[in-house]
């Protein structure tokens, strides 16, 4: 049986368990001096520390419960008497353990920080739109292609479809035998893409074909052979600023966070370069911007 939610759980862990019953060596959390409090199990329960839970719940888009506040007040109290007990058998004074919390508090900061970093260097709309300018005008003259392929193991098997293909065999029926898992079913069908997303033998052959007309010798890649036919080719399609606004404005906050890190570490030591930081990861607690 399921005594705590498990979407509650993840709160709990991600805000730290010193944060929400207290600090430690104390023998029971009670309430900061700006907020109420209630008892459960004998333990006394700030509610300001509940509000920031069910903040917590309702940032990450949780439905509304009428359960939640008792539920939270229950875990609360069995977090604060197992703390109680680990502290009687002196766990509080363990150097590991006292990385860890100190860790943790650090962690929390860093994440508030984040969030408020992202909201006050929010990319304006003016900027937005200069930024997707120049996404337009670095598309200007490129094109995308419609493509089906088929990918078989071998050149032999490769010339037989071609073969086939020549005596009017469709297509799209031959493309059942392809290789590739992801459009055998739909005919060989790659949909819209640029040249660069392919490998280059394939993206070389599909550019040199006109409308309607496949490759009439197997193409070679690290994957296989290719045969490959070419639907249509047109000038690359972006999409409104309105569509793409949100993608667009992580994208530049997160350029902007990176720089803004990037200053952080020559500021802290200036002759530090790109190897020295292969160690961050280990210790790096920051969210992405968003």
């Amino acid at each position: 049986m399921k005594i705590f939610p498990n979407h509650l759980r993840v709160v709990f862990a991600a805000i730290g368990l010193i944060a929400l019953t207290g600090c430690a060596g104390d023998r029971a959390p009670t309430a900061s001096g700006t907020g109420g409090a209630s008892t459960a199990s004998g333990v006394v329960i700030s509610d300001e520390v509940i509000e920031v839970i069910i903040a917590e719940q309702r940032a990450q888009g949780a439905p509304e419960d009428p359960n939640m506040k008792d539920g939270i007040r229950r875990e609360l109290a069995r977090r604060a008497m197992l703390e109680q007990d680990a502290i009687k058998a002196g766990i509080d004074k363990r150097p590991d353990t006292l990385v860890r919390q100190n860790l943790a508090r650090q962690n929390a900061l860093i994440r508030d920080y984040v969030q408020d970093w992202a909201k006050t260097n929010a990319p304006t709309n003016e900027e937005l739109e200069q930024e997707y300018d120049k996404i337009i005008a670095s598309m200007d003259g490129q094109k995308e292609f419609h493509a089906r392929h088929i990918l078989l193991k071998t050149e032999q098997d490769a010339k037989n479809v071609i073969s086939r293909l020549q005596k009017g065999a469709k297509f799209a029926e031959l493309a059942s035998r392809s290789l590739d898992p992801g459009s055998k079913d739909n005919g060989g069908d790659l949909g819209w893409a640029s040249p660069a997303m392919f490998a280059p033998p394939f993206s070389e052959a599909m550019t040199q074909l006109s409308k309607g007309k496949y490759t009439t010798t197997p193409v070679k890649t690290e994957y296989g052979y290719h045969v490959i036919f070419l639907e249509d080719e047109r000038s690359i399609q972006v999409p409104p600023l309105s569509e793409i606004k949100p993608e667009l404005q992580q994208r530049m906050q997160q350029q902007r966070w990176q720089a803004y890190v990037e200053e952080l570490d020559r500021n802290a030591d200036p002759g530090r370069s790109a190897e020295d930081n292969k160690g961050a990861e280990a210790v790096e607690s920051t969210e992405e911007v968003k």
